[in-house]
């Protein structure tokens, strides 16, 4: 049996899965995320999908859960909240750093958005590309160093950074559209200030901060 049959076999989403993300999204509307589209897209990914326990319950929980090669699904709330700073557009192309189990980039393509997503994990790259395609998911997914971004296939209209960077990389900012937005967990110690940068018509840059998240570190490199 193939790996992406196995995948599609073991995958059910059942009424009680879509009540329990149901009671989630209601969650993540109450502490503050207001954007329709990023909710409705909270409300379709079934997020126990991307998790490796049997645990129905602890998949809809608010909180982050380790995914292996040391990374982990962010909380479901955080991905909201980066997803609404963007302030994506259907058709928009974006790029996110950081692919991990897939769950972001889902959020991202169902709200419309085309997205090209960077991994530079290998063992996860392949378990998630496999994943992903058995969920019939389009985004283009690539094994690579996050920190270089994807030049060929720039510029992006946006650009969503989902580990903690202790600088925006330049080569990111250079492959951003002028007038375009790059969300990233900004500083290198325990915990990172949320923040979105704006790349005016005249090249410069405006930042704004949202406060303050725990991320794991951005890595550079692609891993041997």
């Amino acid at each position: 049996m193939s790996v992406n049959i196995f995948i599609w076999n073991s995958m059910q989403d059942t009424y009680r899965h879509k009540g329990l993300r149901r009671k989630l999204v209601e969650e993540v509307q109450s502490k503050g995320i207001q954007d329709e589209s990023v909710l409705a897209a909270l409300e379709a990914v079934p997020r126990h999908f991307f998790l490796d326990s049997s645990f129905v319950e602890i998949a809809y929980q608010d909180k982050p859960f380790p995914i292996g090669s040391g990374q982990t699904i962010s909380q479901p709330y955080t991905v909201a909240f980066q997803t609404e700073l963007l302030s994506v557009e259907k058709g928009m192309k974006v790029l996110e750093v950081g692919t991990g189990s897939g769950y972001q980039a889902c959020i991202l393509e169902e709200i419309g958005a085309r997205v090209y997503s960077i991994e530079r994990h290998h063992g996860l790259f392949i378990k998630t590309k496999n994943l992903l395609n058995a969920m019939n998911y389009k985004m283009r997914l690539f094994y690579g160093d996050g920190y270089k971004g994807l030049p060929t296939f720039a510029p992006f209209d946006r650009i969503l950074i989902t580990a903690a960077a202790p600088v925006v990389p330049e080569a990111l900012i250079d492959q951003l559209k002028v007038g375009g937005m790059l969300v990233v967990p900004l500083g290198a110690g325990d915990t990172q200030v949320m923040t979105r940068v704006t790349k005016q018509a005249d090249g410069t840059l405006e930042e704004q901060a949202f406060g303050y998240f725990r991320f794991v570190p951005m890595l550079r490199k692609k891993a041997p």
